[in-house]
């Protein structure tokens, strides 16, 4: 199953990552900043309370946050059909990590599996992961919908993960443990009874629900020693420009250790200030939309003119 509108969370998630300021506040639930600097951290204090629906609200201005709402139940039931297969496998996912005593459960059956795979791959890994960096690369370079200064982003994101994906002790024990458990008190919470869920949720429900997969991400990237909280916290803000509507800030922040930087664009609508990336991802995914309904409507009243003739 593909969840589409997921990247309407993404966005926010890759870009809030390396927002924040040290600058004055506006509230976060006002639509956009008085400043760049003021905008970038709402959203930031937003993304750190898990408030996705708070996030896109501060996000894009009024009229375009009503779209997205409006937009919601359409991107949902474009997704693929849920075959027999997927929803068996979702369901028997499902049972084993919220029925009774499932951490113990299913850190029993990992066990052997964790220490046969360490003696099969643990040799292989850094091979595997070399790999892996390389073709994750590549789709960068060959990507159409990112700008160059996002692309090197990305590569410098890439060099510094790699190595902590290949230092990173995947197969300990304890840590599994750990992870186990936080998958279980996540999905128990999710509280997904059928994959149909997906495709039938309204925009403030998914919004909840991305919202408590968020908070289980980032306690299993912290137990293999990654936090996304210090992340943003290390965020520090730097103007430099701002004339005609338009501003660019530098950004500098600290991802494992390591300092990186690179520019956010701002643009300013009604006075407020708003990312300029996330402003033209949303219109142009609202104009592909409408886009797509009036083809839709225009193949069915030919198909009416057709069968009255």
């Amino acid at each position: 199953m593909r969840l589409r509108p997921f990247r309407y969370v993404l966005l926010p998630l890759s870009a809030a990552l390396l927002l924040s300021a040290c600058h004055g506040k506006d509230a976060p639930s006002q639509p956009g900043g008085s400043t760049p600097e003021a905008a970038l951290q709402a959203s930031v204090e937003l993304l750190k309370a898990g408030d996705f629906n708070g996030l896109w609200k501060h996000a894009l201005p009024p009229a375009d946050y009503a779209n997205m709402r409006a937009d919601w139940g359409h991107h949902q039931h474009d997704q693929q059909h849920v075959t027999a297969e997927d929803r068996a496998k979702f369901n028997a996912t499902m049972q084993k990590l919220t029925e009774p005593d499932a951490e113990n459960k299913l850190y029993a059956e990992l066990q052997p599996k964790l220490t046969a795979m360490e003696q099969q791959y643990k040799d292989q890994l850094p091979v595997l992961i070399s790999v892996g960096e390389a073709l994750l690369k590549s789709g960068v370079a060959q990507s159409k919908t990112l700008s160059e200064t996002q692309k090197t982003q990305a590569n410098s994101v890439l060099d510094v993960l790699a190595p902590w994906v290949q230092q990173t002790p995947w197969f300990d024990q304890a840590k599994a443990r750990q992870a186990v458990g936080v998958a279980v008190t996540t999905a128990r919470k999710l509280d997904l009874k059928d994959p149909d869920q997906l495709r039938t949720m309204d925009f403030d429900t998914s919004m909840g629900k991305y919202a408590t997969g968020y908070a289980g991400l980032k306690q299993l990237l912290t137990i293999y020693g990654l936090s996304v909280d210090d992340t943003l916290n290390s965020v520090k803000l730097t103007p430099v420009s701002n004339s005609n509507g338009h501003a660019v800030v530098k950004v500098d922040y600290t991802l494992l250790g390591k300092p990186l930087s690179t520019e956010s664009k701002l643009v300013q609508q009604g006075g407020r200030w708003y990312s300029e990336d996330m402003l033209d991802s949303a219109r142009k995914a609202h104009q592909q939309l409408s886009q797509l309904a009036g083809s839709a409507s225009v193949s069915a009243d030919a198909g009416t003119v057709a069968k009255q003739d």
